[in-house]
């Protein structure tokens, strides 16, 4: 038994201290680990020389500034994560090992607004589905990440918002899929996984403060702060589409007038142009005619992102994040919204705030959340199974 301020209970927090950091970054070299985990350079060449001879790390050669030096990343048999991503019309499945690297990943048409039953037996069939064809014992799976549209009480697991989801409504999708697979399951929001996406993969990498934007059926924003993602002791923080812009405003979903999101969803801005371009269009076929320089498409595109760049201000104001990244398909149109929502925040936010922001858009395009979910697998695993299965029970503590 490890005594609390002893050399061993020491050289324990040590180790994961740097199993955390590689399994939330994926791969570091050594001196990378030296600084986020505020250890010596010794003492971390130690450490990932014990992980190593343990089978939980893998080192392999790399370069850093023009020099040699180690990646270190978990070894890829530690562990399985998959990760479930629920959109308004797609069911999205990524399987992953602890290293990051994605072992498959398919898509398919949804109507996710249905019944969460008939949404958990599709996600279901195709988690085992993945599973089989790429060989992967389900003995190794550590949990699954699961993403849904709308307002999740992280504590409880229970989706909140009849308005959103009718037909998910106070149904436990966490239980449910937990018991249909038989593993650990962790759920968050939509936006929220977003954000985790981009922090691990994609344009938040190197970011501790940034608010993820997505734009979609409805407007939500993954926030986070010093590297975590702030829920709110609701799980509803990031609500961002329910500011008000205009309290005469047309009537939103949530029963206010005016929300961001009235000015900017796609079902209130795609039926401005259905006259000129039929009632099925998309987002994504918007974003094409804006690019080929339809007129009309330029000008709501322009239109939504001033509107997002006012919430964008307010959250400069509150929160004076570093960096904000657009998500969903508007973001495809580059410029088009980017600049709008940029001017936007230079008028309404505070100067000092406005310098300091980044607009980028997302890196991940339509994978984000997917991504996001196995992120959130691997942000919510204990380093202590991975050591404890690691090494030897007669292998001596070194110094």
């Amino acid at each position: 038994m490890e005594t609390p301020g002893s050399q061993s209970s020491l050289h324990r927090a040590n180790l994961e201290r740097v199993v955390r950091a590689v399994r939330m970054a994926g791969s570091l070299t050594q001196a990378e680990i030296a600084r986020a985990t505020g250890l010596s350079a010794a003492t971390v060449s130690n450490i990932v020389r014990e992980l190593k001879d343990g089978g939980t790390v893998e080192v392999t050669p790399t370069s850093s500034g023009g020099r040699r030096a180690r990646s270190v990343s978990l070894s890829g048999d530690a562990g399985i994560v998959v990760g479930v991503d629920f959109g308004h019309t797609h069911l999205r499945v990524a399987i992953g090992n602890l290293a990051h690297r994605v072992l498959a990943e398919d898509a398919e048409p949804l109507d996710v607004d249905a019944s969460a039953a008939q949404g958990l037996d599709r996600a279901e069939h195709l988690v085992k589905r993945l599973i089989a064809e790429a060989g992967i014992n389900p003995a190794k799976i550590v949990g699954v990440g699961l993403g849904v549209p709308g307002p999740i009480d992280v504590a409880s697991g229970t989706l909140g918002s009849t308005a959103i989801l009718p037909g998910w409504a106070g149904t436990n999708p966490r239980d449910d899929l937990a018991a249909r697979i038989g593993v650990p399951v962790h759920v968050d929001n939509d936006a929220n996984l977003g954000a985790l996406g981009e922090l691990v993969w994609g344009a938040g990498r190197g970011a501790g403060d940034l608010a993820y934007i997505k734009v979609a059926s409805g407007v939500g924003a993954g926030l986070v702060i010093n590297g975590q993602i702030y829920r709110g002791p609701g799980g509803t923080a990031g609500e961002i589409g329910h500011i008000t812009l205009d309290e005469a405003g047309p009537v939103c979903r949530c029963g206010n007038r005016g929300c961001l999101e009235t000015f900017t969803a796609a079902r209130y801005v795609l039926p401005l142009l259905h006259s000129a371009h039929g009632t099925d269009l998309t987002v994504a076929r918007m974003v094409e005619l804006a690019r080929e320089g339809d007129p009309g498409c330029r000008r709501v595109i322009g239109d939504v992102g001033r509107h997002i760049g006012s919430g964008v201000a307010n959250l400069c104001n509150l929160l004076n994040p570093s960096r904000v990244v657009l998500g969903g398909d508007l973001a495809d149109s580059g410029e088009l919204v980017l600049g709008p929502i940029r001017e936007s925040v230079s008028r309404y936010a505070i100067p000092s705030a406005a310098r300091q922001l980044d607009v980028v858009p997302g890196a991940l395009g339509g994978r984000a959340e997917v991504l996001g979910a196995l992120a959130l697998v691997l942000s919510e695993m204990g380093d202590s199974t991975l050591l404890d299965d690691s090494r030897p029970a007669d292998a001596p503590v070194p110094s």
